[in-house]
């Protein structure tokens, strides 16, 4: 097992390229399993997650090849089964469920696992699969799914969830008449998803609005793609040139994915420029504490909040945090504390008193989002920072140590036992 070593203090300058979205190039995966044939996708990171899902697919007969390009020829699916071996790493798994009943009319899925970071129940998938006309059981932490064929539905989500979005819109692209997602997820993902199914022939109105009508066809062909900026990365390395003070240019994202992240960086004190698939970042200022809160897009992503928390643990005062999305989500406040943070929990609020400094600290990655936290912390903190359990961070980041040491930072992978 890996550990990162970090040596902190040095402002971050330079440039660092963005990678494509996880969180995009996952349902586009699993919307292969809609039409036979090879699928050509642009701009896939090379990722833990990915290989899992690469491997997924592999088991179900789909041959994949992930040179430049990412190839998938789904022309074989013949085992129409997630076990929990490939499964229980990373819930995004799920998203096979609706395109294997829309393709093949029967599934067998393992009820997922991933980031222990709170309760994200499949309850809103399975019950708008019913309203289709699925026959759903749950047997020994399997999902078996059968229908002799979809039929369109009026489907109303009780909450916002992106991967019930995106599952549901899937089977729906292939089902009989008319379906209606209603309080649906509005994330760029989401509309990146619905823009291949599209090319694949699907017919999909309203994607990023909270209304989504798709008309079933009666089949979809493959198709080409290239996945979008990964927003995360890229707010992320936002946070990582205003915590070192440093000055960043960010290429190949997209600004307008990241407005809401951008808003509450500039009123902590960040400069940021946005222009066409480039944003410049630079702070030559105190760092101002800031409130925030969680909430679906287009408000400020909880995928953000962790590395928020971190730059506001030096902030010039106090700073209230609410994290509305998930319940359990404030695991990486233990960590920060060990490097000096002032943190008071209380249910789904924390109060980040603002300290003078960090100071580097052997801590523990508990997911994603907590892994990326506990770097920008360590890129501030005066020592030497350890991170371990990093293969949280190799879910979602890809090559994050070169990206940052090409940009001045004192970073460096280990083996564990070294």
């Amino acid at each position: 097992m890996d550990k990162l070593v970090i040596e902190g203090g040095v402002p971050l300058q330079g440039e660092i390229r963005i990678s494509g979205a996880k969180n995009a190039a996952l349902p586009l995966m699993a919307a292969t399993l809609l039409a036979n044939g090879e699928h050509i996708f642009h701009n896939v990171p090379r990722l833990r997650d990915i290989r899992t899902m690469r491997n997924l697919l592999a088991h179900m007969g789909a041959a994949c090849r992930h040179e430049d390009v990412l190839h998938i020829d789904t022309s074989d699916i013949h085992n129409l089964e997630a076990p929990y071996d490939l499964v229980k790493t990373m819930r995004a798994s799920v998203l096979v469920l609706g395109p294997m009943l829309a393709r093949h009319h029967r599934a067998r899925v393992s009820l997922p696992g991933g980031c222990a970071i709170g309760a994200r129940p499949i309850n809103l998938h399975l019950a708008g699969l019913a309203r289709m006309g699925v026959d759903v059981k749950l047997d020994h932490g399997y999902v078996i799914a059968s229908a002799d064929r979809l039929r369109g539905a009026l489907i109303t989500f009780d909450q916002v969830t992106v991967t019930g979005t995106e599952n549901l819109m899937m089977a729906a692209t292939l089902a009989e008449g008319q379906t209606v997602l209603r309080n649906a997820a509005r994330e760029p993902e989401v509309v990146a998803l619905a823009e291949y199914l599209c090319r694949m022939g699907a017919r999909i109105e309203g994607a990023g609005t909270d209304r989504i009508v798709i008309e079933g066809v009666p089949e979809l062909s493959p198709s080409t793609h290239t996945v979008i900026p990964d927003r995360i990365e890229a707010g992320t390395y936002m946070v990582a040139a205003g915590i070192t003070g440093g000055n960043l240019r960010l290429v190949g994202c997209r600004p307008d994915h990241l407005e809401a992240v951008t808003e509450k960086l500039q009123q902590a004190g960040l400069v940021i420029e946005t222009h066409n698939g480039t944003i410049d970042v630079r702070r030559d200022r105190p760092i101002r504490s800031v409130d925030v809160k969680t909430w679906p897009f287009p408000a400020f992503p909880t995928d953000m909040q962790a590395q928020f928390m971190s730059l506001m643990s030096l902030g010039d005062n106090v700073s209230t945090i609410s994290e509305q999305i998930f319940e359990n989500r404030f695991m990486h406040v233990l960590e920060l504390q060990r490097m000096g943070a002032d943190i008071e929990l209380e249910g789904r609020v924390a109060m980040v008193h603002g300290v003078k400094k960090l100071s580097g600290a052997p801590v523990m990655a508990t997911d994603l989002r907590a892994s990326a936290s506990l770097v920008l912390g360590g890129l501030a903190a005066e020592g030497t920072t350890e991170i371990h359990r990093i293969y949280h961070l190799d879910r979602g980041y890809e090559a994050m140590e070169k990206k940052l040491s090409a940009v001045g930072a004192r970073i460096w992978r280990k083996r564990e036992e070294e």
